[in-house]
């Protein structure tokens, strides 16, 4: 069996790495630098941009299954930034599955395809795609996941769509690295009455989503040409995770507060001034950052508990133990 990860070298695209390897699997991860501890497990590496039509296809050739898990992250950048990787790349991707015959194509989406600046509060998969998004991040990776979902049966390859909540655990430096170097230099606050529910989900957990999805996936399944949630199951208080994981690391927990209304109208003023004067830079606050730090955002899983079998088999409290010890060595 083979298979092509790309963004095989990131925090989520190496955990399936492993996985997949442990499984026995033959894999390729395409990324734009190598990584050499996975290499040293017999993993094969193909150096290129997402947007390099022609080395994704190759890439492709001979693979049973693609993992798509590479894609441009973050807060702030510029738009051309984000669909050439998230929008291109993917469709770059799904070009060299349908050129190669691929049969299985799981991609990495987001929750945030359906989140704007509202509460959304056990929701299901049925609910649609955020009308206005607040970010490019979120715009593109919808559009990707169409993209990705509509070539399901197209020269017989079937694809599923997985959009993971807020992935954390050991080996993340994309959430809990930015808000421990916010709150190092004071600069974090509370947003809204600290009482918003979210879903996260812990690393390994995620990554057992893909493989247990890719099992899953056939003609005959309702995997095919779906979309499904994937988190731990148990929403929990965001600004009461964050202190639990700041006193785990000898930091004081944030008690300063700020209004939604004033966080949301100073991201506004500050997306103006930075995309004008210093688009380089990430402005503090961003209309995102302020809706996720102060709305309920957690969704139902029993879709993806029902049609593949998916459960969080790293609790929410031991995957908290495994991230303060990771912390405590950076």
């Amino acid at each position: 069996m083979n298979a092509l990860v790309t963004g095989g070298g990131g925090f989520l695209g190496s955990v399936i790495v492993k996985k997949l390897v442990e499984k026995g699997v033959n894999v390729t991860i395409l990324n734009r630098h190598k990584y050499l501890e996975l290499e040293k497990l017999g993993v094969r590496s193909v150096e290129c941009d997402l947007a390099d039509n022609v080395k994704v296809s190759d890439a492709c050739a001979g693979m049973d299954m693609v993992f798509h898990v590479g894609a441009k992250e973050g807060f702030w950048g510029k738009y051309e930034d984000y669909y050439d990787v998230n929008v291109r790349g993917t469709t770059n991707v799904i070009d060299g599955c349908l050129k190669h015959g691929v049969k299985k194509l799981i991609y990495t989406s987001t929750a945030s395809v359906v989140f704007a600046d509202t509460d959304l509060m056990n929701v299901d998969e049925s609910t649609p795609y955020a009308k206005n998004h607040l970010f490019y991040y979120s715009e593109t990776k919808a559009e990707a996941e169409r993209r990705v979902l509509r070539n399901n049966g197209t020269n017989g390859l079937l694809t599923v769509s997985l959009r993971p909540h807020l992935i954390w655990g050991p080996g993340d430096k994309q959430i809990m690295a930015r808000i421990i170097k916010y709150v190092k230099k004071g600069k974090l606050k509370i947003v809204g009455n600290g009482l918003n529910r979210v879903d996260i989900t812990y690393i390994d957990n995620a990554a057992d989503a893909h493989l247990l999805a890719a099992d899953a996936l056939s003609k005959d399944s309702k995997l095919a040409g779906s979309a499904y949630f994937i988190s731990q199951g148990e929403p929990v208080l965001l600004w009461e995770f964050i202190n639990k994981i700041l006193l785990g690391v000898g930091i004081e927990p944030i008690d300063k507060k700020v209004s939604f209304g004033f966080a949301y109208r100073l991201g506004f003023c500050l997306e103006k001034i930075y995309g004008a004067l210093f688009p380089s830079s990430e402005p503090p606050m961003t209309r995102f950052i302020a809706s996720q730090f102060s709305k309920h955002h957690y969704f139902n899983i029993s879709r993806a508990k029902k049609d593949f079998g998916y459960k969080a088999s790293v609790s929410t409290e031991e995957g908290f133990k495994k991230l303060i010890e990771y912390l405590k060595t950076l």
